[in-house]
Parts: structure tokens; sequence; C-alpha cells
């Protein structure tokens, strides 16, 4: 059978000679170092270290969801400490947000909480190990110099640092000043032109992603997963291929129901040996946990075991919605909009569908119970969070926890829930060794926590000039249910409304209850919002018979960071049919497209993050989100017909191949804003944009996908 890894390694002649630095890389990511006492470590913070050997350890506290936090640390750190990239070692820290701080990686926060704290550590270090020169030589420290991993003075031979870490680690830190390198005296900070320090352990299959990360002996877990939505496991029978029936949990005495079942009495287990299966196998109702679907656990030594029991195992369900159908709900949140009381010039009402998550690496999670507390192995967006939430939902101290965050094949806002963990915890539980459960690609498309379908109704009174002079925007949609504050339509507003344009207006939102489970999409509500906000723009100024780019400059306040993004844009791409800004997250972007054929066919997208620590990184993330606008817009949605999510895989989940790809040019703009957040900023304009393009020969905009029926 040819796996990931194998294939990796048939074709790595091709790529193992990639001259990138191997101490930073994913490989090299380590627990601590033992070898040495602590006198013997300089390390100001928990983030960095130098050890006498001279190696410098940088903690990533937050995880790597495919976003470059690792690459971004080690930038960082390597910049205050004089080195090279390629010098620090980097180390992923356990969940802990009581020594780490905040761990989440949600709302394009890693950059923008981490950089201060990692550039304050190295240069405490940096400072400190100069310190120790100075005094050695007796000179003053301001005349030493860190470089290349050394101290230096005109009148000493360099020391290097493992020569002064046991120097300075007897200095008081307060009695030295601590001084950032100025961004004028940058070497690698927003200009490195290095890939991600773990590329080469990505493309030659050593780095270890989340599925593959359970210690050895550890099981596999499957689950059958309800039929329809919101459907509860109602029996659990037999195989009919089977006889005993001592194989046969019922759910009324397997704990199903009830919320303390999820590592206690909720977890409910029967051995079974499914018909045909080697090895045993064993069956585990699990208990809907935080707002997770529940479902049947089956449990075996591999992962084609477990699958083949699942598919033999007879369940039966009851409750939930057997009818429900997604153009019924897109029919109610319309009916739910508001009446317009004022006349308006244009009026446009766009219609969105749910849209799963999808990442490459299916949901997954390994757990090991025992009688002194539970490890857990995730690729998890949260895991001091994780580790919190398991600490209350167990009743367990947290330092009975340990969560062990891994490599994440792709997030996009679903790695922050704890479904898949709590399954691997109940079936551990139930088996008493290390479980890994694995969502399949089915699973993961027909029982995520969707981006919710919204409808949306916007005018506009235009001005003599063809300007719109005032607008409204009502939205009804669904609240994120996996996260209770965004049932109040004020929160869901702040997180969609960005209009960032000089035209008089309001936003008002309407929430229905949502009928399935939803969660964080990347961008979360500005992705709809500010999707109907750019297209209705495209609207109006095609009408008026303005060009998309100074109707939006007319529109914007003058000198603002929207304008240079915009200017930017358009002096590398030119005339364009669709166009779209964003500002958010301390950050500004304008996409410019142009489209034929039915299909974009260039992208060129100019960003302003402020500081772009990693600028490839920079790059790399804005052309992940256009290629998520092309998906979205081209064609993927989520339907529902009869209780059940039609959509099982990218066979009919219909994401963008290589051959939908336009030409994608990123532009990065310069600024002395701070530095800002990216992961979800490119994705609102770049749908927009996108859509607006390929309207204007035909159609106007009405919803997304463009051109399909939506819901």
């Amino acid at each position: 059978m040819i796996t990931r890894r194998s294939l990796l390694r048939g074709t790595g002649a091709l790529v193992v000679a990639v001259p990138l630095g191997e101490a930073a890389s994913l490989s090299a990511i380590s627990r601590a170092d033992s070898s040495y006492e602590p006198e013997h470590v300089l390390s100001p913070t928990v983030f960095v270290r130098v050890d006498a050997r001279g190696r410098i350890v940088a903690t990533v506290p937050k995880p790597d969801t495919g976003q470059g936090v690792r690459t971004m640390a080690a930038v960082l750190v390597a910049e205050e400490l004089a080195v090279e990239v390629a010098d620090v070692v980097l180390e992923q820290a356990p969940g802990d947000t009581a020594r780490f701080g905040p761990q989440t990686i949600q709302n394009s926060t890693s950059s923008r909480q981490l950089a201060e704290p990692l550039r304050r550590a190295a240069a405490t270090a940096r400072c400190l190990l100069v310190e120790a020169a100075a005094r050695r030589w007796q000179v003053p420290a301001a005349a030493c110099t860190a470089r290349r991993g050394r101290v230096v003075h005109p009148d000493h031979r360099p020391l290097p640092y493992r020569a002064l870490v046991a120097d300075a680690v007897a200095i008081d830190p307060s009695a030295v000043p601590v001084t950032l390198i100025p961004p004028a005296e940058w070497r690698l900070i927003g200009r490195t032109t290095a890939g991600r320090t773990d590329a080469p352990a990505i493309v030659t299959g050593r780095a270890k992603y989340g599925v593959e990360s359970a210690p050895p002996g550890a099981l596999v877990a499957v689950v059958k997963r309800p039929p329809w939505i919101g459907a509860q496991v109602s029996k659990i029978g037999t195989p009919a291929t089977q006889t005993d029936a001592s194989t046969t949990a019922d759910a009324s005495t397997a704990g199903i129901g009830g919320a303390a079942g999820i590592g206690e009495a909720g977890v409910g287990a029967a051995g079974v040996n499914g018909a045909g299966i080697d090895g045993a196998v064993t069956v585990v109702p699990l208990v809907p946990p935080g707002g997770g679907q529940g479902g049947v656990a089956v449990v075996a030594g591999r992962t084609a075991e477990a699958l083949k029991a699942r598919d033999a195992l007879q369940v039966g369900w009851t409750g939930g919605t057997p009818t429900a159908d997604s153009r019924t709900w897109l029919a109610e949140l319309e009916a739910a909009l508001p009446p317009v009381t004022t006349a308006h010039d244009v009026e446009r009402v766009f219609r969105l569908p749910l849209l799963a998550h999808a990442p490459m690496e299916p949901m997954n999670a390994t757990a090991h119970v025992t009688e002194n507390g539970i490890t857990v192995w995730a690729p998890t967006q949260d895991p001091g969070g994780l580790r919190t939430l398991l600490s209350r939902l167990l009743a367990l101290p947290e330092s009975q926890i340990t969560v062990n965050p891994a490599l994440a094949g792709g997030g996009f806002g679903r790695r922050i829930e704890p479904d898949a963990v709590l399954e691997a915890i109940a079936c551990s539980k139930a088996v008493n060794r290390p479980v890994t459960v694995k969502w399949t690609r089915d699973d993961d498309t027909r029982h995520d926590s969707y981006r919710p379908m919204s409808v949306h109704r916007l005018g506009a009174t235009i001005g003599t000039d063809g300007l719109p002079v005032s607008r409204f925007h009502q939205v009804a949609t669904w609240p994120l249910t996996v996260v209770p504050v965004f049932s109040n339509p004020a929160i869901v507003k702040a997180s969609g409304d960005h209009f960032p344009y000089a035209v008089p207006g309001d936003v008002t939102v309407t929430l229905r209850p949502a009928p399935l489970r939803t969660g964080f999409w990347r961008a979360v509500y500005a992705g709809q919002f500010g999707y109907a906000e750019e297209c209705f723009l495209s609207e109006l100024a095609r009408r008026g018979g303005h060009d998309q780019v100074e109707f939006r400059r007319r529109l914007l306040p003058p000198g603002s960071r929207l304008e240079n993004v915009l200017d930017a844009a358009a002096s590398r791409h030119g005339y364009a049919d669709g166009a779209a800004c964003h500002l958010d997250y301390g950050s500004a972007i304008a996409i410019l497209v142009s489209a034929s054929g039915g299909r974009p066919r260039r992208v060129t997208a100019a960003v302003d993050v402020g500081v772009p620590v990693h600028p490839s990184g920079v790059k790399a993330q804005v052309e992940g989100a256009i290629v998520d606008a092309v998906s979205t817009v081209l064609g993927a949605q989520i339907t529902v017909r009869d209780g059940a999510v039609v959509e099982s895989t990218f066979r009919d989940y219909a994401w963008a191949r290589i051959g939908d790809c336009p030409d994608i040019e990123v532009v990065v703009v310069p600024s002395e804003a701070p530095i800002g957040g990216l992961g979800e900023l490119a994705y609102p304009p770049a749908a927009a944009a996108i859509a607006s393009a390929l309207a204007a020969g035909g159609d106007p905009v009405t919803g997304m996908p463009y051109g399909t029926t939506v819901g």
C-alpha cells in the first residue's frame, strides 16, 4: 500500500537537496534537554534558553496548523540573538496557559501575541551574554557586540556564547538594561527570503502530524456517526453474522445521554468480535460531548479492522431531524429579514451556503487515560484552553492533564473544538490503552461544525455622481453553536461588520436558531458580510459606469492604509474586472481580479501587515486564502437533503483543483504599523473580488457559489 510517507520517500531524491537549515527544522523540535543543570542554562523566560553548548532553543507556545508560527518564532529569536535562523532549535510547548500565556490560534493573533515576548526573551539573553563578556574583559558593555553567536570587542578575541553562559546565568537580569535590535539594523525580520524552517521535514515525510503522533501500542478507533442531523443512539446491536448475545450493549444502560459520560459513567463498553475481523474490537457508545454529535466508537488494533467492524455494527437511532433540508433553511432565513421601510435606488439579496472546513488532515486525536491522569496528543488550535476545558469537564486538576499539540494539516477554525479529543478519552478509558480516534474524510465533511448559512439584503441610495450616499445591510443567519457568546447579535455584528468605506449606513443582524452544528470558519462572519458588501459595491460601480478601483478609491479615507494597498495592487495589476478591500486584525488588504471564460485568471493582492516578520510566510497565507476563495466561489457548498449532508469527499465538495487556480501575485506593502494578523484577512475580499470579476461579463452576484443554485 502506498502511504504518504512511502510516496514522499520514493520522491525524496528530488527534494532532500533543498539547502535549508536543519537546526530549526521540524525534526529538531524536541522536549527540553535535561542534560544540563539549571546553572548551565541561560533562560531569561520560558520562551528562550541558551545552554552550555551554545545551543539556542526557542519554545513555541502556539501550535502550527500551517500558518508558519514556528518559522516566525525562529526568525524573531535569531534576529535578537544575532545568529542565523538555522541556528535556532525549536521546541513545541505543551498545553499550559499559566506558563506560556494565551496559546489559542484564532482571530489571527499568533504574530501579534508572540512577537514581543519572543523578541524580548531573546534580547534579554543577548544582553546578559554581552554583559558577561564585558565583565570578563573589564570593558563597557556598550563597546561589545553580539555577532554570529559570539560576543566581539575590538581589543579581544571573540567569545562564543557557550563560553559565557555560566557567567551570564550569575548576573541579575534586573541589573542589565535590555534593548531590542532597532528596525534599521534588522537582518532577518521582514527581510529573510528563506522558506518555512520545517519545509524539508514536511516534503520528505519526516514531519509528524497529529494522526501520526500516537505512542507505541495505541489502538485505533473510528466512530459510527448519526445518519441524520441530531439523531441519538437508541440501541446497539451485533452484526447479523454474530451469535454472541453478550456482545450487545444497550445504549440505555451504557450511560448515553449525560454530560458526565465524557470520562466516567457515560462510557459504556462491550467487547465484540466483528464478523470476519482479525483481533478483538471494542464498542464504545459516546455521549455527545460539548456540542458533539455522539455515536458509537469501534476500537481495534488497526484502522482497517476498526472500519470493517464499524461497517458491520448495527445501531438504532432516534430523534433528530430526518427531514431537514438546506433549501428550507435558506428560505426561512430570507423570511426572517425585517421589512424594508425606506425606498432605495438599488437593492440586492445575497444567499450564502453552509461551508465545511475540509482540512487536508481529517480530525483526529490520541488519548491515554491512566489512574494518574490523562495524556493527549492532538492537532489542536488551543492546547492550553483544551487542558483547562478537560480539567473542568473531567473534574481533574490540570496537573494531571498533559496536552501535546501536534503539527496539524490545516485547521481553519475547526481544530479549536475538542470533540475528537473527548472521543479519544472516552475510548481510552474504556480499553485502558492509548487510543487514536480517526475521522474519515466522509466523517469530516458530513459531521463538521459548519460555517452558518446567511441571507443578506443590501440597499443603497445613489448620488448624482453615481456614488452611494447611504446604505443598509440586513443579515439573517445563525449563531455559532460551539461558542454560546455568538448567540448575541451584537457579537455576530462585531465579528462580521468591517465596512471601511465612507458611506453612512448600518448593519442589522437577525439570528435564528441553528438547526445543526455551526462553528468558526476562516474569517468567521466577516466572510459572509464582506462578500455581500463588496459584491454589492461592485454592482453599484458597474451600474454607474465606474472603474472598480477608482470607485473604491473615492469612497476610502484619503491616505488610509486601504487606499495605499489599493493603489499598490492597481499599480501591479492594471485594469481589474473585480476588486475588494478589507481592514481587520490590524492589517489591510486589497485584491484585484481579472477573469475570462467563467474562471478567475489573474489575482493581485497587496497587503499591509505592519511588520511582515516572515515575508514568504505572508505571501503563502494570502495565497492559501485566495485558493479558499476560488473554491467557494466556483462551486464548494454543503447541502442537506432528507436530514443528512449530501457531500462527502472532495469528489462532490468541489474544492478548487490545480487547474482552477489563477496566477497569483502578492505584494507586501511597507508600513510602520504594528504587527498585524493575517491568517483570515484575505479570504473575504478575495471571494468578493473573484465573484465580482466573474459577474463583470454576466449576471449580477446573488450568492455563493456564483451562478449556481445555493442551498
